[in-house]
This record gives structure tokens, C-alpha cells and sequence, in this order.
């Protein structure tokens, strides 16, 4: 085994058999922090964004912030209620693809396969960076590092799914559970000492908020409701990972569909529990969070300066509820960061997958739909740690940013799904005759009928309010993959055409007419010329090109010498070219000829060190990439190898000692 092959065992573990997949199926209490951490994260930015958006309307705008939080809450059990209805319907993986794809048609489905591979990339780069970000109020050596320190992180999140979805889902399975024990852990004792009546004002509380200029005269009228949309649509990033689970049906043991549905319900349950827990506490506490605290909070109607470093939500609520006891400020403050990170993970295990389905259809280029040594889909993996790597430091791992770019494309994905489970049960009713099946599907074409009414209206309100705050860029990715994945669509459709089996491919061309290229009289010539006569066409001739008079007149010589049975021909080159003398001979043949099939045999070295290649064939590559281009005509490399890759070939197929040969006296069997 070489060094290459031990650091790849080292880092993705040992390969495993194509009949192993079994073993990788997740039960429920592995598949919610692999495919809930995104959703059951995002309650740690989410109210981040809705005060953050409050804030531009000054101190008063506040008084929305958990009536806002109610609204997200409500949102997101609708949807939650409806995805419940997709994983029973299509429990093969395909998600908001398949839905969209069977009941709207193949645009719909691209539309929303584009929307969802751009919003994977973002979850990479959102959760990533809000991870940093949040680790940076106990490490404040962070700062100023945030997209280096980002970018490490994805490598690693890529280097453990690397090692498969149930080894990772098992790393990050503690990690997700000890988040939601903070959190739950830190709301109980807020409201514990709420109702007792010693809950503490947060460290900003003394604050006031300046406002922006638009908002200095009081927040009325249609300025508030487009203050409260805006933060509406910023809170509703907690939506974002619901859809993951209904991709990750087939990862699931069986019953696939029943665990999925019951996965989900854990994951709005838990996901609305913790929100409203955070938003509440924080309003009770007065708390105060702004873009730029150094302009935007006032002290005694003065600037505090660029002095005051902000925590976020969860960190002020932390420091403040946990001052008498700082390990729980740091236990809280660690599990988030560590949730932020691993919530990437979600989309670790959904861009491949749904990668994989859009290349299985011809969307995507084949090898995302290769699984690697460990049964997961490595390259789509790989792909994904590059474009989220590439994110994060395009906008510096700044979570304000990237944020505006983040939700356009779940809410794309979840009113195009919505409006296909519509269709689903419009077009199974028309043929169902069981009252009770035709109850339960009216049940479920009512709530889907909810879930698109509101998702849509959520849409209307992101793309208003975020469209020129960095909206429109996702939107423009989203449109640049979608004509991606059509161009590819359209190539693999048009390779498959060509190579339909047709009347003429059965039938057998008129001559076999093999050409066999000399430069020298050598061993890997005669070789060539030796195959060349058993593969018996019906003309055969060897060709040289002519650079130097006096050494073809020595090589025609040997030739005769040698008795060759095979004319050898002789082409000029006036300008020492060897590739463009032999393409035009080979032309002319065709031109002559076109019901013929032109053989052409190469002589190449095989040696067995990198160097040595650079020092040969360079001219036999150049050719083959020339005549592989022309129709008629086929190319034949010869192989001669050398010493070098005989010993090379004796160092690697060598059988190396099994476990237990040392001990017995076997030695290296090689």
C-alpha cells in the first residue's frame, strides 16, 4: 500500500462492499442531528435577525420582536406539518426535486433543484460563519481570522462525511443534543427566575437605539410594515434545513417514511420550543442587538464608541442568566458554537444526495452519482466544501451578509413543492374511491393548501425586502445553475441520440486500412508492426516523417536489412513538423476513401517514474489528441515498457505480509 492509499485509509476509513449500505441506514436518534442541526440551529441566528432588522426603527420597534417570533413559529409548523405529508408520498430521497418534477413538470423540478443546491451552499457558509462568529465572544483572538478559521472548519465537516453519514452522524450526535440541552436548559432558568422575580436586565438593557434616518420621526404606516416584513423575513431563516429530511428518506432504517415523519415532528417541536424560548427571554430582559453598536446604541443620548464589544443573543442571555456561575456561560456559549458549525452537516448530507438524483436524471455531471469508499457520494461532497470555502471568503465570513443571500432559495423549493403535493392529491382523488383514503387526503390537501398560502406570501416578503440587500445575487445563482444543469441536460440528450444504434452501425465498413508510425528501428516498432499484421486489415503501411535525409536514408536501409514485409512510406516536413504532416496524410485517406476505417498504431514508452514521463511521448499525445477528432479513424497505442516500470510494477503488485505472518516466520512474500 502506498503513501497516497495509507493517508486516504487514514482519513476516510476502510472501503466498504456496495452490500454494506444497509449498515449505514440511521435510526431516529442518529438521523435528527444529522438532518435536523441545520433547523434546530438556526434559533441561534434567527432571533439575531429579527432584533438586528428591529433595530433600524429605534428602541420602540422592539415591542414586536416575539410577536414576530410568533408569526416565524407558526410558519414553521405549517411547514413542518406539511413536509410530514411529502415523506410519505415520496420516500425515495427526491424531496422537493421529486415532488416538483412528477406534478409541475421538468422546469419546475430544475427550478427547484437549482434553488436548493445554491441554498446548500449557503447553509455551509451561513452556519459556518455564525459558528466563528458566535465563538469569538469567548475567543476574542478570533477576530480579524473568522474566514480562515471558517474555512478550516468546512475542511474538516468535508473530511468526517468523507468517512460516511452514520460515522458522522455518530461524532455529531452528542454535540446537537447538548445544544438543545443549553438551550432548553438556559430558557427553564430565565423563566424560573422570571416567575420568582430576580431575572436580570441584559448587559445592554441601559441602552437606547438610534435610528436610521428614514425611521427619526417614529415608525408608522407603511414604513412599519415594511420594517416588520423585513424582520419577518429575517427570522424566518429558522425554516431552513426542514426540507432536508424529506431528501434524507432512504438514509433512514426502516419503516423509512414513519421515522421520517416522526423525526420531523421532533424537529418543530423542538426547533418552535427553543425560538420563542430565546425571543421571549430576551425581550423580558430588555436585551438590545444592532448592526453597529458603536453609532446605533446611545448612553445618556450619546454614541458609546467603537470601545463596547457586542455579544450575541444567546451570548448576552448566557453571560447575563450565568454571571453568578460562568462554566454554563461557557458550556452554552461552546454548544453553540459547536451546533452552528455541525449544522453544515445537514447540508453535507443533502447537496450529495440531491446531486446525485439531478445526475442520475442528466443534470449533473455522472461522477456526482459515484459513490466512494464509504458509500457516500464523494465528489458531490468535495464540490460542496469548495463552493461554501469559496462563499465564506468572497464576503469574509461576515454573517450580516451572507444571511440576505441565505433564504430565497428554501422558500423557491417550498412554495413549488407545496403547489406539487396539491396537484398530487388533486390527481389521487380523481381516482380514489375509499371514503376514509379520500378523507385523509383532503386533510392533506387542506394543510398543503395552508403551507403554499403561507410560504408564498413568505416568498413576497423576502424577495421585497432582501432583493437589494444581497437577494438578488442568490437569485442570480440560482438562475446561472439552473442553465447549467439545462445545458448539461441538453448535451447528455444529445450524446444519447448520437449514439442510438442505427442501420449503418451494423454493417461492416468496406476496408481495414492500418497505417503503423516509424520514427526509429526499434523495439517498440517492431512491436507495433507485429500487432498491426495479426490484427489483419486489408492494407497495411508503415508511415515516417522525414526531418533529416541522411538518417531516413539509414533507416530505409535497416529496413530492407530486416526484410520488413510492410512498404514503408515516406512524407516530408520542410518545416520540422512531425503531428500536421501525419493528419494530412491521414485526411487525404479518408478524402480518398471515406467508407474506409483507418487504423493508426503508435509506439509508446511505459516508464514508472513522473519525471521519466515528461521525458517521453509528448509528441505521441499531441497526435492521438489531433486524430481522435476525425471521423473514420481509429487509434492504437502500443505499449513497451521499460525497465523502470518493470520494477515499478514489481513494487506495487508485490503481495504484502497478512496479519499474522510475521508472528509465524512468513516473511515479505514478494
Amino acid at each position: 500500500m502506498g503513501i497516497t492509499e495509507v493517508a486516504k485509509r487514514a482519513l476516510v476509513g476502510r472501503k466498504l462492499r456496495s452490500t454494506q449500505l444497509g449498515e449505514t441506514l440511521l435510526p431516529k436518534r442518529i438521523a435528527l442531528p444529522v438532518f435536523a442541526s441545520d433547523a434546530l440551529s438556526s434559533v441561534a441566528y434567527a432571533p439575531d435577525e429579527i432584533f438586528l432588522t428591529l433595530s433600524l426603527g429605534g428602541l420602540s420597534a422592539y415591542a414586536f420582536n416575539w410577536k414576530i417570533g410568533i408569526a416565524v413559529a407558526l410558519v414553521l409548523a405549517v411547514v413542518i406539518a406539511s413536509y410530514r405529508q411529502n415523506v410519505h408520498a415520496y420516500p425515495s430521497g427526491g424531496g422537493d426535486y421529486e415532488v416538483a418534477t412528477v406534478n409541475l413538470g421538468p422546469t419546475a423540478g430544475l427550478t427547484v433543484g437549482s434553488a436548493l443546491l445554491v441554498d446548500y451552499v449557503l447553509t455551509v457558509a451561513v452556519s459556518i460563519s455564525s459558528g466563528v462568529q458566535n465563538a469569538s465572544s469567548a475567543l476574542p483572538w478570533l477576530n480579524g481570522h473568522e474566514a480562515s478559521a471558517a474555512s478550516v472548519l468546512v475542511l474538516l465537516l468535508m473530511a468526517m462525511n468523507l468517512r460516511g453519514t452514520k460515522e458522522s452522524g455518530k461524532a455529531f450526535a452528542v454535540p446537537t443534543y447538548l445544544f438543545m440541552l443549553a438551550i432548553l436548559m438556559m430558557g427553564l432558568w430565565g423563566y424560573a427566575r422570571y416567575l420568582t422575580g430576580n431575572l436580570p436586565e441584559a448587559p445592554s438593557a441601559g441602552f437606547t437605539i438610534a435610528p436610521e434616518s428614514q425611521y427619526e420621526n417614529g415608525v408608522t404606516g407603511i414604513a412599519m410594515v415594511l420594517l416588520l416584513a423585513r424582520a419577518f423575513s429575517s427570522g424566518c431563516a429558522a425554516l431552513t434545513g426542514v426540507e432536508a429530511i424529506s431528501n434524507g428518506v432512504p438514509a433512514f432504517t426502516k419503516p423509512k417514511s414513519k421515522n421520517a415523519a416522526t423525526t420531523l415532528l421532533l424537529l418543530g417541536t423542538l426547533s418552535v420550543t427553543m425560538l420563542m424560548s430565546i425571543v421571549v427571554l430576551a425581550d423580558l430582559m430588555k436585551l438590545r442587538y444592532v448592526e453597529d453598536p458603536a453609532t446605533q446604541l446611545l448612553k445618556n443620548g450619546k454614541q458609546i464608541g467603537a470601545a463596547y464589544e457586542q455579544d450575541t443573543v444567546i451570548g448576552q442571555l448566557a453571560k447575563t442568566l450565568y454571571s453568578d456561575f460562568t462554566p454554563l456561560f461557557y458550556f452554552t456559549i461552546a454548544c453553540t458554537g459547536v451546533i452552528l458549525v455541525l449544522a453544515a452537516n445537514t447540508a453535507f448530507n443533502g447537496f450529495p444526495v440531491l446531486g446525485s438524483i439531478l445526475a442520475r436524471d442528466g443534470y449533473l455531471p455522472r461522477q456526482l452519482d459515484t459513490r466512494g469508499d464509504r458509500l457516500t457520494f464523494s465528489n458531490g461532497i468535495i464540490l460542496l466544501a469548495v463552493a461554501a470555502i469559496v462563499l465564506i471568503q468572497a464576503f469574509d465570513a461576515e454573517v450580516t451578509k451572507l444571511i440576505q443571500l441565505y433564504i430565497v432559495g428554501v422558500f423557491v423549493s417550498f412554495v413549488l413543492s407545496q403547489l406539487g403535493m396539491i396537484r398530487h392529491w388533486n390527481r389521487h382523488l380523481t381516482t380514489e374511491n375509499d371514503p376514509e383514503a379520500r378523507r385523509r387526503m383532503h386533510r392533506s390537501r387542506t394543510v398543503n393548501s395552508i403551507g403554499l398560502g403561507m410560504t408564498f406570501a413568505v416568498l413576497i416578503i423576502v424577495l421585497v425586502t432582501k432583493f437589494l440587500a444581497g437577494a438578488w445575487i442568490a437569485i442570480v445563482a440560482m438562475v446561472a445553475v439552473f442553465m447549467l444543469m439545462r445545458s448539461i441536460g441538453r448535451h447528455y440528450d444529445r450524446v444519447s441520440t448520437e449514439l442510438e444504434i442505427d442501420d449503418t452501425d451494423v454493417m461492416l465498413p468496406s476496408r481495414v486500412h492500418a497505417i503503423v508510425l516509424v520514427s526509429r528501428l526499434h523495439k517498440p516498432t517492431m512491436r507495433a508492426l507485429s500487432y498491426a499484421r495479426v490484427s489483419r486489415p486489408n492494407t497495411l503501411e508503415a508511415l515516417t516523417v522525414e526531418f533529416d535525409p541522411a538518417a531516413t536514408e539509414e533507416l530505409m536501409a535497416k529496413w530492407d536489412e530486416l526484410a520488413i514485409p510492410i512498404p514503408l512510406k515516406v512524407i516530408n516536413s520542410p518545416y520540422r513538423e512531425l503531428v500536421r504532416p501525419v493528419v494530412r496524410y491521414v485526411k487525404e485517406l479518408r478524402r480518398q476513401s471515406p467508407r474506409d476505417i483507418i487504423t493508426v498504431y503508435i509506439p509508446e514508452y511505459v516508464v514508472g517514474r513522473w519525471w521519466e514521463q515528461l521525458l517521453h511521448n509528448q509528441t505521441a499525445l499531441r497526435l492521438k489528441g489531433r486524430l481522435l477528432f476525425m471521423p473514420g479513424v481509429m487509434v492504437t497505442s502500443v505499449p513497451y515498457q521499460l525497465s523502470s516500470a518493470g520494477r515499478a510494477r514489481r513494487r506495487f503488485g508485490r503481495e504484502r505480509p497478512v496479519p499474522g505472518d510475521v508472528r509465524r516466520g512468513f516473511r515479505d512474500r514478494g
